[in-house]
């Protein structure tokens, strides 16, 4: 493993994880558990299998994932976040708010995947009326599924399609996302492609972490 060879703890800390690919390995076995080879590779569209191969052999000698070999009928080697590989995931939650300032342009050849639709919510977004009945919301982007049940005063999210949902949104990752995530209001959201359909007025439940320092229209517009 290289290194930077400084004795300061960000220094070290990028040693472990500054690599390309090796913080999206951790998003991955963070989001998706427990993983085969070809279920971490087929998360990171793009990831050549030899580089993959080096850097979980790189994470495992580090301590951050653990590997072992799972039972017959599945009879492969699967893939987990240690405890120190857990550890990262309040830094990925950071990195990711930081990163939604430059989530403003969608490029035409961005690979874009269910379980990075159903985290944003997860991790962004806070119920804004924790005493209000439960309720279902049905996020459909790019043909990726994934819904929010808004529950208990807690946003939990999954793939998939909802036998009935309170509310759908359906349109490009960019609608999507930037509605949900606070960096777009719903008029904009509309000019870009998004289709609303139920009750328009649980989007006031979902509150966005970052509004308070969201770009402005102006900002945001291509």
């Amino acid at each position: 493993m290289r290194s930077y060879g400084q004795y300061c703890s960000i220094a070290r800390a990028l040693d472990v994880v500054g690599d390309r690919w090796t913080l999206l390995v951790v998003r991955e076995l963070l989001l998706r558990g427990p993983c085969r080879f070809t279920d971490v590779k087929n998360g990171l569209p793009g990831v050549a299998a030899n580089l993959l191969s080096s850097r979980l052999k790189e994470l495992e000698a580090a301590g951050l994932i653990t590997r072992e070999d799972a039972p017959p009928p599945v009879a492969t080697v699967l893939y987990s976040l240690s405890e120190t590989g857990l550890a990262l995931e309040p830094v990925l939650k950071a990195l990711g708010l930081w990163g939604l300032q430059f989530m403003t342009v969608e490029r035409p050849d961005d690979a874009f995947q269910a379980q990075w639709l159903a985290y944003a919510p997860a991790w962004f977004t806070t119920d804004a009326d924790p005493d209000a009945p439960p309720a279902v919301i049905q996020l459909i982007a790019s043909d990726e599924l994934a819904v929010i049940e808004l529950r208990s005063g807690q946003i939990h999210t999954r793939l998939g399609r909802a036998t009935d949902p309170d509310l759908v949104l359906d349109g490009p990752p960019r609608a999507v996302l930037g509605l949900l995530n606070g960096m777009i209001d719903l008029k904009r959201a509309g000019q870009l492609g998004l289709s609303v359909r139920g009750r328009r007025d649980l989007l006031a439940r979902l509150h966005p972490i970052a509004q308070d320092r969201a770009p402005t229209q102006d900002e945001v517009r291509p």
